[in-house]
C-alpha cells in the first residue's frame, strides 16, 4: 500500500471537504470526519484507477513538510489516505425503480456525492453494521 497526504477543510456551515495535494482535481467530502476519510479513500482510489486506464504516471507521495509548506493547505488537516498501488473500479449494474434512484440521486447530489459513491457508501455502512 501506499500512503497520500490527504487534507481536510472544515468552513462552519459546510461539510468536511477533502482534496489531494499530489492528485490536483481530486476531492471529496462527507457530513462526518468518518465518512469524508471513507469518501477520501474512494476518490482518490477512484482517480487513481483511472490516471492508470489512460496510461498516466502516478505521482510518489509528497512529504508532509512540502505539502504544510504550501499556503492553500496550512488552514487544514492533513491525514493519511492508505491506497493499494493498483486500484481497480469494476463497473456493475443494479436494477431500481426509476423514482428510487431518482431520490438517491438529488440526496447523493445534495451532499456532494456521486451516486455511485453515496452507493457505495450506505452499502459498506450497512455491512459493517451487520
Amino acid at each position: 500500500m501506499t500512503a497520500y497526504i490527504a487534507i481536510i477543510h472544515k468552513d462552519p456551515t459546510s461539510d468536511y471537504g477533502v482534496s489531494f495535494p499530489d492528485f490536483p482535481g481530486c476531492i471529496s467530502a462527507g457530513e462526518t470526519l468518518d465518512e469524508a476519510r471513507l469518501m477520501a479513500l474512494e476518490a482518490l482510489s477512484g482517480h487513481i484507477s483511472v490516471m492508470e486506464e489512460y496510461g498516466e504516471t502516478i505521482p510518489e507521495p509528497s512529504t508532509l513538510e512540502t505539502v504544510m509548506k504550501d499556503p492553500d493547505f496550512a488552514d487544514g488537516v492533513a491525514v493519511l489516505i492508505d491506497v493499494p498501488r493498483t486500484v481497480k473500479s469494476v463497473r456493475v449494474n443494479i436494477t431500481a425503480p426509476e423514482d428510487v434512484l431518482n431520490e438517491i440521486d438529488r440526496f447523493a447530489e445534495a451532499h456532494g456525492y456521486t451516486r455511485s459513491g453515496f452507493l457505495i457508501q450506505a452499502a459498506l455502512e450497512k455491512a459493517r453494521a451487520a
